[in-house]
């Protein structure tokens, strides 16, 4: 994301973490336990969220603390990930 947003000299969102991996095929991989993952970003002093689009739906079941302190958001791909990051 750094590397991308500078090419194109634009900043990234100040305290958001993105979570997710591709694998060769270029789909994103489900994560383990969203819930856990966000909880610990909130922690860490994260204010924004960018997850998979599959961790969803156990996030919106989960009614924890981190949601009143954090927005999450969601990515369907790579590029939308990066959309998402960046500064409007």
């Amino acid at each position: 994301m750094t590397l991308c947003s500078g090419l194109i000299e634009r900043s990234v969102k100040g305290g958001l973490i993105v979570v997710g991996a591709l694998n060769l095929g270029g789909s994103v991989e489900m994560i383990a336990n969203p819930v856990a993952v966000a909880e610990l970003a909130v922690e860490k002093g994260a204010t924004t969220l960018l997850m998979p689009i599959s961790a969803r739906k156990q996030l919106l079941i989960c009614r924890t603390r981190w949601r009143r302190k954090s927005a999450s958001s969601f990515y369907a791909d790579s590029k939308d990930a990066f959309l998402k990051a960046l500064v409007e």
